[in-house]
Parts: structure tokens; C-alpha cells; sequence
């Protein structure tokens, strides 16, 4: 092989490996985390509620929308509380060593905690046995966000996967 066909090889192997740096740590659409979504709302309706730009915060680096400025001082005060697990990622996907987007209506609190997941087929699967898949997905966050966007998990279609941040 010629010096330069080594050259663009090198290129490519180069960019492959910055297109699999670290993901970021909070999964978010537009910039917001939870799709624009209240996680406050989640504890306190049992349903997702659409937050406003009127009241969002900046946390661990991603902008964070609130449907009222109480809930925004109430996350402020204690973020670890409201913010979903996994960085809002499908926590089944990261129970699989992999990184999925998320659906707000696709949730679950257990034991004070929000989980989000893919999407309602997804989260039947994850509650099937939800300590098992946190045991899992704990073993495995954050460590997912370091390998890279290929990784592939049954249900879900690789164009799916996060591929970049």
C-alpha cells in the first residue's frame, strides 16, 4: 500500500476515533435536557409535563426546562433528586452496555428514583425486572458513554443509537 492510501487510512481511523469520544453525560434534544420536559413534573404528576424556556437552569453542563419556577428552585436545590438516572439515556440500553434516546412518556420511578427508557416497548421490557436492569446498567454508567456510539441492542435499530453528542 502507497505511503498516501496509508496516510488516508490513518485519516479515517483518526476521525472514526473522535466521532467514538465520550458522549456527553446528560442526553438531550436541542440542547435540553429531557426533551424540554419538567423532571420535577415526573415526581409530582406521574407524568411527563412540558417545562418553559421562561424557567430553565443550567445543570451538569445542559439547560434544563421547568414548568413553573418553584419546580425550577426545587431541582436547583437538590438536582440528584430530579434528574433522571443515566443522564436521562434508555436506562434498558444502558443495562445493555449501549446509549439510546429517550421518550418522555416512557418512564418509571422506583424507589425515588426517574428512569426513562426509548419508548413504551422498551420500558415493558425494562420493568420486567427493574433491580436486575439497575444492578446492570449501574455496573455499566458511566462507563457506555466512553465506548463509543456502536454498540447494537435488540429492539432497537442502530439508527437509533446515539451516534454523536
Amino acid at each position: 500500500m502507497s505511503f498516501a492510501k496509508w496516510l488516508v487510512l490513518a485519516f479515517f481511523i483518526g476521525a472514526a476515533s473522535l466521532a467514538n469520544a465520550m458522549q456527553p453525560s446528560v442526553y438531550s434534544v436541542d440542547g435540553v435536557a429531557t426533551g424540554g420536559y419538567d423532571p420535577v413534573g415526573y415526581f409530582d404528576h406521574l407524568q411527563p409535563v412540558k417545562g418553559s424556556p421562561e424557567f430553565a437552569a443550567e445543570w451538569n453542563g445542559t439547560a434544563w426546562h421547568f414548568a413553573s419556577e418553584a419546580n425550577r428552585s426545587r431541582f436547583l436545590e437538590n438536582p440528584e433528586l430530579f434528574a433522571p438516572h443515566y443522564g436521562g439515556y434508555c436506562a434498558y440500553a444502558v443495562s445493555q452496555g449501549s446509549i439510546a434516546k429517550t421518550e418522555p412518556d416512557a418512564f418509571t420511578i422506583h424507589d425515588g428514583k426517574l428512569y426513562l427508557n426509548y419508548d413504551l416497548a422498551v420500558q415493558r421490557i425494562w420493568r420486567w425486572d427493574v433491580p436486575g436492569n439497575i444492578e446492570a446498567a449501574d455496573e455499566n454508567w458511566p462507563g457506555v458513554l466512553d465506548d463509543g456510539p456502536f454498540g447494537t441492542m435488540i429492539g432497537l435499530p442502530e439508527s437509533q443509537l446515539i451516534v454523536s453528542g
